[in-house]
């Protein structure tokens, strides 16, 4: 058995979940706060919340660590649930996606423990203690592409690739000779406006535009409209970035502010020329005709490199052989 704790902010993390759980060879039980994926197979504990309640009293504990508010009952009832199950179900090793706190318990309990690194600057005393005691910390990005701002980490990062819900595919040519643009902004908020979305569709009549995300038109699978797109506008979470590069698509790429510079830090990679991606460093108030011209241009065939469907299979494999160091299935 197999633990899988996705954190509850990480909505696009629960896909990378599903298909890492789906390339295992045992069972996996997710573990979070969040309801459990449509496509999840199977087990999952939906964990209280423990980001409501009263005003949070020394939540950092001095700065070692993310999120342990003194006397949150929240807290307090989602760690003892975790410790349940961990001592119900003795798991042979817990997939921890993203939580300090959670990895910290689960090796407290004797359980090896796989954190899942996200880019950005991580050398704060919490996620320096994380890292030390996981048994192996994967990284879901191409060996060419380390968007960690800490150099002494990716020693240790098994960069395994992009991990998308969807399958890579290849452009056809009536893909290609579309002219649409799709913007994809996110659940955790964005600068993708609808009025800077108006502005920039009555710059470029010749292109037809869909704004999805908080902002626009919200859908859990935006799968078939970045099919459908020549260009895709998004921001740079690592679930988004995945799934633009598994379908193919030039892409311009505006980060958004997030806590450790992720979103720059993944931007920052993809500004190197050898992606096909345009990095913004904010939303263009004007220039979008030779904009759009300039990304439709881009080879999209060398996402390749970023995300070839096997991102899954080498994180599941990974995972695989901590638990069978630890004896137990």
């Amino acid at each position: 058995m197999i633990g899988y704790y996705v954190h509850h902010h990480g909505r696009g993390h629960r896909s990378r979940a599903t298909a890492i759980a789906a390339a295992l060879d045992r069972p996996v039980t997710g573990l979070s706060s969040l309801p459990a994926p449509p496509d999840w197979a199977g087990d999952w504990v939906q964990l209280p919340a423990d980001d409501a309640g009263p005003p949070a009293v020394d939540a950092d504990a001095r700065g070692r660590l993310h999120w342990v508010p003194l006397g949150h009952p929240g807290l307090r009832a989602r760690m003892a649930r975790i410790a349940r199950w961990i001592d119900e179900h003795r798991p042979a090793a817990i997939v921890v996606d993203v939580s300090v706190e959670v990895a910290l318990l689960a090796r407290l309990h004797g359980v090896p423990v796989v954190t899942v690194a996200m880019p950005g600057h991580r050398a704060d005393p919490a996620h320096e203690l994380g890292f030390a005691i996981a048994d192996e910390l994967i990284g879901a990005w191409p060996r060419e592409a380390d968007p960690l701002g800490d150099a002494a980490l990716r020693s240790r990062v098994h960069a395994v690739g992009a991990i998308s819900r969807f399958a890579p595919t290849e452009p056809t040519a009536a893909a290609r000779e579309r002219r649409s643009v799709v913007v994809l902004g996110g659940a955790g908020g964005d600068e993708f406006t609808a009025d800077a979305v108006a502005r920039a569709r009555g710059e470029t009549p010749g292109w037809e535009w869909t704004h999805l995300g908080a902002n626009g038109s919200w859908t859990d699978d935006p799968w078939s409209a970045l099919l459908d797109a020549s260009v895709v506008v998004t921001h740079a979470g690592e679930s988004a970035i995945a799934e633009v590069a598994a379908a193919r698509r030039p892409a311009i790429v505006i980060p958004q502010p997030r806590p450790h510079d992720e979103q720059r830090c993944t931007a920052s990679v993809l500004a190197d020329e050898r992606w096909p991606a345009l990095v913004e460093a904010e939303w263009p108030t004007t220039g979008w005709p030779a904009l759009l011209e300039r990304a439709d241009s881009l080879d999209a065939g060398s996402w390749r490199a970023w995300n070839d469907g096997r991102g899954a299979e080498r994180a599941a494999a990974v995972i695989a052989a901590v638990a069978d160091r630890s004896g137990t299935r």
